[in-house]
């Protein structure tokens, strides 16, 4: 059974139609690369998911409840119960600067979950082992490097225990060198088979890491298929286009 469905979502800025007419599923414990050009309407796609945007038109299904159908949303309630079983991470990170790492991973967990001090200290201190970050609990953002504040935005993502994770181009904002560092817990929660949704521009990383690539060009999904029929055996022209050029 898919775990999130998406059917016709339409989605309008004014005159500019940004989503038409997107259609797709994602199965459970499934990885899902979304890759293509800027503008294409990937990362507006992404923040429907999640209620960041409201789309105008279409249906999101998450784990067998409607987010919004037909066009029309569920409940307040019902939303916030939806969206808070998927966590996100951003391109810019996010992170509240006057707070300390461990304060920042614990805060949504203490006023959304209600968790008590020593619960939440309990699970930063190994979700900061486990993207390799012990000994930063109570540096504060504008010391961390580039990759360690991605890090630390993944870590907090994953104090809410998500069932989804959803990453919006989480590698562009880095420079070169510290890419890797955010892939490699990236691959990590792909071996654990974590549900997961990443619009990259990482088309190695794309290659390696996702069962399926979903293609984007123009507010629509162009194609779709496992990354050997994406890459290697691609249908549709814009594609190979696409793949051409971002080889270059």
């Amino acid at each position: 059974m898919a775990i999130i469905e998406v059917t016709h979502m339409k989605k309008s800025f004014g005159s500019l139609n940004v989503l038409k007419d997107v259609s797709f599923e994602i199965q459970k414990n499934e990885v899902i690369a979304v890759i293509g050009p800027s503008g294409s309407g990937k990362s507006t796609m992404l923040r429907s998911l999640v209620h960041l945007e409201e789309i105008n038109g279409g249906s999101i299904k998450v784990q067998d409840q409607y987010l919004v159908k037909d066009g029309v949303y569920s409940s307040s309630p019902q939303i916030k119960a939806i969206t808070s079983r998927m966590g996100m991470v951003f391109q810019h990170f996010n992170l509240f600067p006057h707070l300390t790492v461990q304060e920042n991973l614990g805060l949504a967990p203490k006023h959304v979950k209600k968790q008590n001090k020593e619960e939440v200290r309990a699970n930063g201190a190994a979700l900061l082992q486990k993207v390799g970050l012990s000994d930063k609990a109570d540096v504060y953002p504008g010391n961390l490097s580039g990759g360690q504040k991605q890090r630390v935005a993944i870590a907090r993502a994953l104090m809410m225990n998500p069932d989804i994770m959803l990453f919006d181009e989480p590698t562009s904002a880095l420079d070169p060198e510290l890419t890797g560092e955010v892939l490699a817990v990236i691959k990590q929660l792909a071996e654990e088979h974590m549900t997961m949704v990443i619009v990259t521009h990482e088309m190695s990383f794309a290659k390696e890491v996702a069962d399926r690539i979903i293609f984007m060009d123009h507010g629509q999904v162009v194609e779709a298929g496992t990354p050997d029929q994406i890459f290697n055996q691609p249908k549709m022209e814009r594609t190979r286009e696409f793949l051409n050029r971002a080889a270059r």
